[in-house]
């Protein structure tokens, strides 16, 4: 297949199009904004390139000749394609359309992320949205080499990465993910300093280094070092290892939806709250899409992912646009 585009014949195929339809080469001409000599000595021109007769010109007017008619539904289709291609260019000139790569993570995806990506596609209904899970830590690089648009992560505070901004869209009550054989499980809130003789699983810092620090502080500031069993890559994750014994784990209370029925999530008797989901992006490069759902979220973001915390008396937040400073 030849991959040039020859305009002139496109042009040409447009003025056949006006005469077919029009059938009168002056109606033709007074469609397309033109006189009718130039018209008719194009469509002479194309007439010799196809080597067919397309038209045949008698008292009752211009009409197609059968070669004509055979080749005006294709040449109809073309201008059909040609119009939908010119309106598509259009839609993403004005940032109304285009194609969106999203990575988030797993909890996000069951919470956060359905709710921003059918506000967008209201307001952006032409846009193609793909969205892959990731982790964390995966987010920076995806985002800096343009693999990813936008990312709905655990990510806050510092990230090494000054092109990098974040908006944090909702938090959540901390709780602890407890084997339902435990005996803590039998309590409706559980101390952190309950947990001090626990194995714990816990996200492992090269996945969010602030949220890992912050948790080991929290423990630190209830008299014990957290002994950590094992480090993996996504609360979803965490909630596993506890399924299959392997200790206790310190997740956003939302997470109860994902326990299978051998584990109990259990809010702690301390009120702990953690970023649980934050939109991430290249704030160096431009994407209409991206700008559209940042603005969404600073718009409404308090009310994504709200319905879980608000049984628990926790409600989501919005905090201020932030670029993330080079650590």
């Amino acid at each position: 297949m030849n991959p040039s585009l020859d305009f002139r014949l496109i042009r040409q195929l447009w003025m056949f199009l006006a005469v077919a339809e029009e059938k009168h080469f002056g109606r033709a001409a007074a469609r397309l904004n033109m006189s009718q000599p130039p018209l008719t000595e194009q469509i002479k021109v194309l007439e010799q390139s196809l080597k067919l007769q397309l038209f045949e010109r008698s008292r009752r007017g211009t009409q197609l000749s059968p070669a004509g008619a055979a080749i005006l539904p294709a040449v109809r289709q073309f201008a059909d394609q040609v119009e939908r291609l010119e309106r598509v260019v259009r839609e993403v000139a004005a940032g109304q359309s285009g194609v969106l790569q999203v990575g988030a993570i797993t909890s996000a995806m069951l919470d956060t992320v359905p709710a921003a990506l059918a506000a967008l596609k209201r307001s952006h209904p032409q846009v193609s949205v793909f969205v892959r899970e990731i982790d964390s830590a995966e987010a920076v690089p995806a985002l800096e080499s343009g693999e990813l648009d936008l990312a709905f992560v655990r990510l806050e505070g510092e990230l090494g990465a000054s092109r990098i901004a974040t908006l944090p869209l909702a938090e959540d009550r901390l709780a602890v993910a407890l084997p339902k054989t435990h005996p803590l499980a039998a309590l409706s809130r559980v101390r952190l300093r309950s947990l001090a003789d626990e194995a714990l699983v816990m996200s492992a810092r090269q996945v969010s280094p602030v949220y890992f620090d912050r948790l080991v502080a929290e423990c630190r500031s209830h008299g014990f070092a957290p002994r950590v069993l094992h480090e993996v890559r996504s609360v979803a994750s965490q909630v596993a290892y506890v399924s299959c014994g392997q200790g206790v784990a310190l997740v956003p209370a939302s997470m109860r939806r994902l326990a299978p029925d051998n584990v109990v999530v259990r809010p702690l008797k301390e009120r702990v709250m953690v970023v649980t989901a934050a939109l991430a992006w290249d704030a160096s490069r431009h994407h209409p899409m991206v700008e559209a759902m940042r603005e969404w979220a600073e718009r409404t973001g308090a009310k994504v992912g709200t319905a879980e915390r608000a049984a628990d008396g926790t409600r989501g937040r919005v905090a201020k646009r932030k670029a993330v400073a080079n650590g």
